[in-house]
């Protein structure tokens, strides 16, 4: 009995480090850096354009079919309240998904760049600051520094509320 005991012992630290790290997918959006949870992720793609919904709020810039499934696309710098993303060479849409009571989403949203991937201890995420961000307060769920440059950690389910998102929809086709 005592050597399980060990056994388990011996395993916990490692499980506790497993468990201090965190992953983030960095990107880029009109020059600046943001950071997502890499659970939320599904998939990267290219842009390769979409279908654009009339009436529809101008951070819903359309759907895709994704291997048979319709997916709404955001453009993440509308959401922001900021101008659309200008589509270059770098442009791609990060498939994520959102689970909110229970029911899970796939969402798209178009960044200018996908960067890297960063492994990260939880102690070196910062609570989100009350003052200076460019975004409302309550899409950043901290801030991490890298390379001597902020990266703000996106709360994806603040970010990409399903309710808030349909909320918004039925405003606009009202407001049309």
């Amino acid at each position: 009995m005592p050597s399980l005991n060990l056994q388990s012992q011996s395993r916990t630290p490692a499980l506790q480090e497993a468990l201090l790290t965190q992953q983030f997918l960095t990107l880029t959006l009109r020059e600046e850096l943001y950071a997502l949870p890499i659970e939320h992720i599904r998939e990267i793609i290219e842009f390769g354009g979409l279908t654009e919904i009339p009436m529809m709020p101008g951070f819903l810039r359309g759907v895709i079919n994704l291997r048979g499934a319709v997916v709404p696309v955001v453009d993440l710098s509308v959401r922001f309240g900021r101008e659309r993303t200008a589509i270059g060479r770098r442009t791609c849409i990060v498939i994520v998904e959102v689970v909110q009571e229970d029911e899970s989403q796939m969402l798209g949203i178009i960044v200018d760049a996908v960067n890297e991937v960063l492994a990260v201890e939880a102690n070196q995420v910062e609570t989100r600051p009350t003052f200076g961000a460019r975004i409302r307060s309550d899409f950043i769920a901290g801030i991490l520094s890298q390379n001597q440059q902020f990266v703000i950690v996106l709360d994806i389910r603040q970010v990409l509320s399903v309710d808030e998102i349909c909320e918004l929809v039925g405003m606009a086709s009202v407001d049309k």
